[in-house]
């Protein structure tokens, strides 16, 4: 799903227009982002929990020439589904016909 999608779905369900809708979207992103760039967790109910978790440098290796190659610490944002959105998604997947 896209932003424009997203949009256009907040537009069809809440009635709001189209550029108040894709604004709508925007500035919920915007604050998701801000909070995960001040190191915040972000938790939405029934769908699960963003957090930023740092991780130590390490010595890796390049899988072609067997070389040790330094890893810088980084920070890396995380995403935990809540136990809603993924019983949800293996209901979707269980009324899904195979094929």
């Amino acid at each position: 799903m896209t932003r424009a999608q997203l949009s256009e779905a907040v537009y069809q369900e809440v009635g709001l227009s189209r550029s108040e809708s894709a604004l709508l979207v925007e500035r919920v992103l915007n604050e998701i982002a801000e909070s995960l760039l001040h190191g915040d967790s972000v938790k939405l109910s029934s769908f699960g929990s963003f957090a930023v978790r740092k991780k130590g440098g390490r010595v890796g290796r390049n899988p072609k020439t067997g070389e040790e190659v330094p890893i810088d610490p980084r920070r890396v944002l995380v995403f935990r589904p809540s136990h809603v959105l993924k019983d949800r998604v293996n209901a979707a997947l269980a009324e899904a016909p195979a094929g």
